[in-house]
């Protein structure tokens, strides 16, 4: 009898271990991610996924391609299908508030990666490249290279995104106090490279003595350069970037692109999965908002870099 009820107790353990076990591996995460028509997304979005699944997670990316009302389908789809945590790169610093608020309703956590939604209430943890600061070292670079004088053209990403902005502000915080600076245009490209390349293209007709342009992404730059290079422009016009995707880290070797600013999607992506999994767990005192450090890459330094990152 003594026996019976020792093996009854194993029995019992055992089961509420594999019922933990089995909840456990019933959690999963949604990426939804704004574009997968951008490799340095692509990426975010990748890396987040390896990163869950290393952590013992199912995992599914979802592309909004830059919709907010895509967005929302994706957002509805996650919560419905039964995503326990939504790790999050936002279409619209406003207009994807509401997708968030919705998820918390849910009790379903939201993390986002590198672009921020405007609410404090909304997602549990913000892990956000710091794109005044970077913008600013480039504005700094901006100048040497261009010995403090010169026509330029600033092509902005998404109106509707709060890096386009912070990296034009950082920017602008340095270069304006150089009068001999001249910003002759300044046109949202939305982070598009080929859209870059016609709005490029329109504004040399207009202004076909400028000196650089500086872009608010590097998909963006690579696609002023295309266009410059058609002109027959690409010698000597100084193009700026912002990411350290892979074809603008080859291009500062090749000396084609002047400068970038080195985001780590890596680092958000990771600490997005590993939040979620912390959450998973038993945590909720998450830092509000992170902030991930940018790093100047130039033809100096390129041999300290690789895409999306720093060399280990």
């Amino acid at each position: 009898m003594r026996y019976f009820k020792v093996l009854l107790l194993l029995v019992l353990v055992f089961a509420g271990c594999k019922n933990r076990s089995d909840s456990a591996k019933q959690k999963k995460m949604a990426i939804i991610v704004s574009t997968l028509n951008n490799p340095w997304f692509v990426f975010l979005a990748q890396t987040a996924a390896a990163q869950a699944k290393t952590l013992g997670y199912e995992s599914k990316i979802f592309d909004s391609q830059n919709n907010t009302a895509l967005e929302t389908d994706h957002f509805e789809n996650a919560i419905a299908s039964g995503y326990s945590a939504i790790l999050f790169n936002p279409t619209d610093a406003n207009g994807s508030v509401v997708n968030v608020l919705k998820a918390k309703k849910a009790g379903v956590p939201v993390f986002c990666m590198d672009r921020e939604v405007n609410t404090a209430d909304g997602a549990t943890s913000q892990i956000l490249s710091d794109s005044y600061s970077g913008s600013v070292s480039i504005g700094k670079y901006f100048v040497q290279s261009m010995h403090k004088k010169g026509k330029y053209v600033e092509l902005l990403g998404l109106v509707a995104d709060n890096n386009t902005w912070s990296r034009s502000k950082g920017f602008h915080s340095l270069v304006d106090y150089y009068p001999g600076l001249k910003m002759v245009a300044q046109q949202s490209a939305d982070f598009d490279r080929n859209k870059a390349m016609e709005v490029m293209e329109s504004i040399l007709q207009a202004h076909p003595d400028i000196d650089a342009v500086f872009c608010g992404n590097d998909a963006m730059a690579m696609g002023a350069y295309q266009a410059l290079v058609a002109a027959g422009k690409a010698n000597r016009v100084k193009v700026f970037g912002f990411d350290g995707a892979e074809d603008v880290v080859q291009a500062i070797k090749e000396n084609k692109i002047a400068a970038t600013g080195m985001q780590f999607p890596k680092v958000m992506a990771q600490t997005a999965a590993n939040y979620a999994d912390e959450y998973f767990k038993g945590k909720r005192d998450f830092p509000k908002k992170i902030p991930v450090a940018v790093e100047l890459v130039t033809n100096d330094n390129i041999n300290d870099y690789i895409a999306y990152g720093k060399k280990d």
